[in-house]
């Protein structure tokens, strides 16, 4: 499909750069493509009221780390150099690939110290070298820590990696390490959060257990990918970034058990959908599921386990906004995100939630 069918404009002023407090707040837009009013405004607390007991959802437990790093290149001789590094996916206990900026200035063998600017005392602490260098910024990082130890350096070192459209406006903050982190986040590895779990209280997690409502939880270690915008003309072209995910044995067969008596899958995020839909077999059944996935949903995907989403607002013309466009219909998800903008839905990361049904 043509990319541009996926765009729209979007005033700077409906981009949320603080969330609503409490999280619960939020309003919530329900898109029903089946029922005879399409769009109705609601708030997340409004939820349990449109889940059935019986019904399960599905959260992602990553958590989000300090993956932004800063640092200086160090090449022989040659005068230090800056550069800026986004850790996205580990591939060993000593390897990150990471996005830099920019990625001109680094070659493989290179040298880079981490720790310098705002926090001199790390300076020499984190050091890594250039393993490889790929496509679109990226480069392989082999650090001179492994495992634990190099946790806690770049959790000492980094800091919060904010999306780029709240990083143009505002520094990142203190705030911002309880902001952009879910509350029930357990299994660090993450780059940005999951961010419709951003919106979820011990409150709101009251009323739906009131309700029978089953919670699961699985792992997709999101990477600084899902901030790429699509730079192909055609979907067909375009190569999604993978990322780490798990389901494990006992979720994968609670899971079955829910769609088995009738319940419907409702995932709250693209990133846990994804993952189910990667896990889940030609027949629906959702497997035990350990590694690399780099699904990639548009329009005339055939969901295979996902019944319901609920999701914040997307990007134009990105790989989230054709994933919703597949669950929903493009023509709907137009109208709502038109109408959304028209009555003031705050938009992105930390931006308000919509609830979707899957179109039939």
């Amino acid at each position: 499909m043509r990319v541009d069918l996926f765009d729209f404009d979007l005033p700077e002023t409906s981009i949320a750069l603080r969330p609503v407090s409490p999280r619960d707040s939020a309003r919530m837009l329900v898109v029903d493509p089946n029922a005879s009013e399409l769009l109705t405004d609601h708030g997340v607390l409004d939820l349990p009221s449109f889940l059935r007991p019986g019904d399960a959802l599905v959260f992602n437990d990553t958590k989000v780390i300090p993956a932004q790093l800063e640092g200086i290149r160090r090449r022989g001789e040659e005068i230090t150099t800056p550069v800026s590094l986004t850790l996205h996916m580990r591939v060993a206990p000593d390897r990150w690939k990471a996005f830099a900026r920019p990625a001109r200035r680094l070659k493989v063998g290179d040298r880079v110290a981490f720790g310098h600017g705002g926090n001199n005392c790390m300076l020499g602490t984190l050091d890594a070298t250039v393993e490889e260098k790929g496509d679109a910024g990226e480069v392989t990082l082999r650090f001179d820590l492994s495992g634990p130890l190099l946790d806690e350096a770049i959790m000492a070192t980094g800091h919060i990696p904010l999306p780029p459209y709240i990083a143009s406006k505002r520094a990142e903050d203190a705030q911002d390490r309880t902001d952009y982190q879910t509350v029930y986040a357990r299994e660090e590895g993450a780059v940005a959060a999951p961010t419709a779990g951003l919106h979820f209280t011990e409150r709101l997690f009251s009323k739906l257990n009131e309700l029978g409502i089953e919670r699961h939880f699985v792992t997709l270690h999101v990477g600084a990918g899902t901030f790429l915008p699509v730079k192909a003309d055609d979907t067909d072209d375009h190569v999604m970034h993978q990322e780490i995910g798990h389901v494990d044995a006992e979720t994968a067969a609670r899971l079955n058990a829910v769609k088995a008596r009738g319940g419907r899958i409702v995932c709250v995020g693209t990133t846990s959908l994804r993952l189910i839909e990667s896990a889940a077999d030609e027949h629906g059944a959702i497997q035990p599921w350990s590694g690399p996935t780099g699904i990639f949903i548009t329009p005339g995907y055939r969901f295979r386990a996902v019944d319901m989403l609920m999701t914040n607002f997307h990007l134009p013309k990105s790989t989230l906004f054709m994933l919703v466009s597949a669950f929903c219909g493009l023509e709907t998800m137009r109208a709502a995100y038109a109408y959304a903008i028209e009555t003031g839905y705050r938009f992105y990361s930390y931006g308000d939630s919509s609830l979707l049904f899957r179109k039939d």
